[in-house]
């Protein structure tokens, strides 16, 4: 299933977790990836290697231009073009709004949000110049829970959707898809923090009433970035297990 062969995709935060999972399956469909993490991408890079896949690592904290313009550039140097961006790098640090402090604040804004500005400004252009593109940007269900202590956390997930449709707009005429995934509460070493308590609150408002595994996020990322996506743009979709729904 070569579904997204000789297609080159970005994808942020793919150390661990989702952006991890995505990557090997990327790899395993044709893809050749551009990896990018502040953390060791070893693990990554040798799991694709293993599917007979090819891999770049980037060492990139998201929320800094001058990161994102140096990855823009080894990207082109290795690869000499861009068809896929996931901007899947976030942080959930769960504080209070009692306990919460402007510089927590800002960082998640910078790593959650304005992450995706900078690394749309580095990459369309080359996605301009191949007349085909797909962005994916994450989001969060946890924007219709009544989860305490992320007030900040949805603030971004929120901003999110915003710029995903106002970028779709945008990019209409360059025939460049930009959708948001928005993924229920997933087991990944992130969110390894969250209370017992708040992890069964959230799973009680799905019709599925078990926690999502990063493989459950893949098959969708997948489709919005191959080419039966084509005409779908603009749009937000919601894995989780059936707590959003809407008409």
């Amino acid at each position: 299933m070569q579904t997204h062969k000789n297609r080159v995709a970005v994808v942020s935060g793919a150390a661990k977790g989702i952006g991890q999972e995505l990557a090997i399956q990327l790899a395993q469909r044709g893809a050749a990836l551009a990896l990018l993490d502040i953390a060791d991408l070893s693990q990554t890079c040798a799991l694709i290697e293993e599917v007979g896949g090819k891999a770049i690592a980037i060492h990139c904290d998201v929320s800094q231009e001058a990161d994102w313009i140096a990855a823009g550039e080894l990207v082109k140097n290795q690869y000499g073009r861009c068809d896929i961006l996931v901007n899947n790098a976030g942080i959930y640090p769960n504080v209070h709004f009692d306990d919460l402090e402007f510089k927590t604040w800002r960082r998640t804004f910078e790593i959650n949000l304005d992450s995706m500005f900078l690394s749309a400004k580095v990459f369309v252009p080359m996605l301009r110049a191949n007349g085909w593109g797909r962005i994916v940007n994450v989001s969060s269900t946890s924007i219709v829970t009544n989860a305490v202590g992320v007030s900040h956390y949805m603030a971004t997930k929120m901003g999110v959707i915003g710029f995903t449709r106002g970028l779709a707009n945008d990019l209409g005429k360059d025939f460049i898809t930009v959708n948001t995934l928005a993924p229920a509460l997933t087991a990944t070493p992130g969110t390894s923090h969250i209370p017992d308590a708040v992890r069964d609150g959230i799973v009680n408002l799905q019709a599925f009433k078990r926690m999502a595994v990063p493989n459950d996020m893949v098959g969708p990322m997948l489709f919005l970035t191959s080419e039966d996506a084509q005409f779908v743009t603009g749009q937000v979709l919601a894995v989780d297990g059936g707590m959003m729904k809407t008409c």
